[in-house]
């Protein structure tokens, strides 16, 4: 790999303190930018209980939505640093409420599809608009882990409001829900800047942003096997848990308990990420919740799934920044960080399609879990390399810099 010069690893303004007014800022855009892959295991079961759609359906229905997120982000990506956060935020949280809204009036497949396509474009434009204004502060994966720690607050609400929602208005008042969430948190958006990386003045824009370094693929790769492995099963955990007998509600409150740990993980590692690099932190992570997806396809007892589900959040929602924080650390305009998302969504989509096939062919979920865990060790592997050779690489290009900017240095 070629790692970015000096000059490129400089950040892209900001100050190592993150203000809290931009933090919530992050934090709701990032939680409206994931409503619709947190949720869809719960509209998932819904659209299955009162429209009898099959699973590998369902695969389809999440990932059209996946695929489209990351297509938003893929077109962004070039010239991400052109873009202006708030003004995008606020347009796709507009074309996703309306969005949830349709697919809550119908029950007609192609035009679900649709809504899909729409909704994954409006979740594809807000994650775009988190990575360019995390990417213009100090320490991007500390901004975004900030950001994290917040929306998991609420999705620890959501994830006991939600289900309750299910059971008394069904699938189309879920929808509903979800989208005035997500006009709601459009208020928030507010505190995103509106400005490009270079201000208003597009000539000095394009002098200032240095084209991006190339070696940028082992991050790409990792994230694919990450993500590949880890939320293939998602859109179907419900399902997992109503294999063994647990009840909807039930279920929500564990996914609440973990959402709420997850907050108080990613607090923690913004806490450590201050202090300097953690060794061996992003590789335990991914480890960690690859082998949680073989436990909760496999088990039979409640209380050892919700412990897996528990260690499943918590870990993901570690590894995530952590593995943006490589992307940052390559190019800190956030081009790669942009890709890298991107590919965290088309690996996703992909793996959920697989995921309903085989689990309609036999009848469970258990291979797919263990798939995860055979993917997420393959890109610990990758991370270790990319890693050791970047330490090599680094002795004549600022060291101390570029294991800080990881989070991950040793």
């Amino acid at each position: 790999m070629v790692t970015a010069s000096p000059a490129q690893n400089t950040p892209v303004g900001g100050h190592a303190k993150i203000p809290l007014l931009f933090a919530l800022g992050i934090a709701a855009t990032s939680g409206a930018a994931h409503l619709g892959i947190i949720y869809t295991p719960f509209l998932v079961g819904g659209l299955i209980d009162r429209y009898g759609f099959g699973q590998f359906l369902m695969g389809w229905f999440a990932s059209v939505e996946t695929l489209a997120f990351a297509g938003a982000m893929f077109v962004f990506a070039p010239r991400a640093h052109r873009f202006r956060p708030r003004r995008m935020a606020l347009l796709a949280s507009a074309v996703i409420a309306s969005a949830q809204v349709v697919s809550s009036m119908t029950g007609f497949w192609p035009l679900l599809l649709l809504s899909r396509v729409a909704t994954g474009l409006g979740f594809g434009t807000l994650n775009t608009a988190v990575n360019i204004a995390a990417g213009r502060t100090s320490q991007p994966e500390r901004a975004i882990s900030v950001g994290i720690s917040l929306q998991v607050v609420l999705f620890a609400v959501l994830n006991v409001v939600i289900p309750r929602i299910g059971v008394a208005g069904g699938v189309s008042a879920m929808f509903i829900a979800l989208g005035l969430v997500s006009g709601t948190l459009a208020l928030g958006m507010l505190a995103l800047s509106d400005a490009t990386a270079a201000g208003q003045d597009t000539a000095k824009e394009q002098q200032a942003v240095p084209p991006m370094a190339p070696g940028g693929w082992p991050v790409l790769a990792a994230m694919a096997l990450f993500a590949f492995g880890t939320m293939a099963i998602w859109p179907f955990m419900e399902r997992a848990a109503h294999a063994i007998h647990l009840p909807d509600t039930t279920y929500g409150l564990y996914q609440a308990l973990a959402m709420a740990l997850s907050s108080v993980g990613n607090v923690t590692l913004t806490m450590l990420l201050a202090r300097g690099p953690r060794p061996w932190l992003l590789e335990a992570a991914l480890m960690t919740c690859g082998t949680m997806c073989a436990v909760l396809t496999t088990v039979d007892s409640q209380l050892v799934f919700g412990m897996a589900l528990q260690l499943y959040n918590v870990s993901w929602y570690i590894t995530y920044p952590l593995l943006l924080g490589l992307a940052f650390a390559h190019d800190p305009h956030g081009r790669l960080a942009v890709r890298t998302t991107a590919t965290w969504l088309v690996a996703q989509s992909a793996g959920q399609v697989v995921a309903g096939y085989v689990a309609q062919r036999t009848a469970g979920y258990g291979l797919v879990g263990c798939l995860g865990m055979i993917t997420c060790a393959v890109a610990v592997g990758i991370v270790i390399w990319f890693q050791a050779r970047l330490r090599r690489q680094s002795g004549m290009r600022a060291p101390v810099k570029a294991q800080v900017a990881t989070g991950t240095g040793r």
